[in-house]
């Protein structure tokens, strides 16, 4: 069921994978689990970057460094969503776009352990 968080995270919304693969302009879609996670099976149209690097990513110093060019070159109005693979990690980092400034954040709930669940198509490798 699509939701969204309130106070402070009012910008971010949960959705369903399923709801997610129903959107019709579905957001970017980021997977902020483990390169080796990403690698062994991941939604097909997901971009790795992995929760620590997103996280000191934000900070300044390490931004150049830490995160991918792709990732720097997105507006800040571009619609994101994240996963992870159960849905632990994928708040957090919701949260931590939300304070880097992207005004439209989805939170993919049940992460890939849902998706897999619900028999939705996934990719292995890069």
């Amino acid at each position: 069921m699509m939701s969204t968080s309130a106070s402070a995270r009012s910008r971010i919304t949960h959705l369903s994978p399923k709801e997610f693969t129903k959107l019709p302009n579905p957001p970017l879609l980021i997977d902020v689990r483990s390169r080796w996670e990403y690698a062994i099976g991941h939604a097909p149209t997901a971009l790795n970057l992995s929760l620590p690097r997103l996280l000191l990513g934000t900070m300044p110093l390490f931004r150049r460094w830490l995160l991918p060019q792709w990732f720097r070159d997105l507006s800040k109005e571009r619609a994101v969503a994240v996963i992870c693979l159960t849905s632990h990690r994928s708040p957090i980092a919701a949260n931590a776009l939300v304070k880097a400034g992207f005004s439209q954040v989805f939170n993919i709930t049940g992460g890939m352990m849902e998706w897999q669940r619900l028999g939705l198509e996934t990719r292995t490798g890069k």
